[in-house]
């Protein structure tokens, strides 16, 4: 999750430490409750953020897999209904994201040992 993903949250109220967790290597990553994402309304089956939701949310079930690169997820259900040109277009913005996510971290890390 990006510092953007973040801000865009946080001016339409909601709390950073309610939905972010930060990890041990400076990655802000979405906080789950129980099973799921804190965003997901259980009884509705819904995202309660669904307008205003992370990059990662809005670019998957596309992602990036370390064995075999840019793909769409075979664990969400739609993932048969992504098409090679989406995945394609979409694999542009997973690494952009990738690469926004790994520079945030750094800065957090760089942050923590200047303290």
């Amino acid at each position: 999750m990006s510092e953007a993903d973040i801000a865009r949250l946080e001016r339409a109220g909601y709390v950073r430490r309610e939905f972010v967790h930060i990890d041990k290597r400076g990655y802000a990553r979405l906080r789950n409750v129980g099973r799921y994402c804190v965003f997901y309304d259980a009884e509705e089956h819904r995202c309660r953020a669904y307008k205003l939701r992370p990059s990662g949310c809005r670019i998957y079930p596309v992602i990036y897999s370390e064995e075999d690169g840019i793909i769409a997820d075979s664990l969400c259900p739609m993932s048969k209904t992504v098409s090679q040109e989406e995945i394609k277009r979409k694999g542009r913005k997973v690494i952009r994201l990738l690469k926004t996510i790994d520079r945030e971290a750094q800065d957090r890390r760089d942050r923590v040992q200047r303290l």
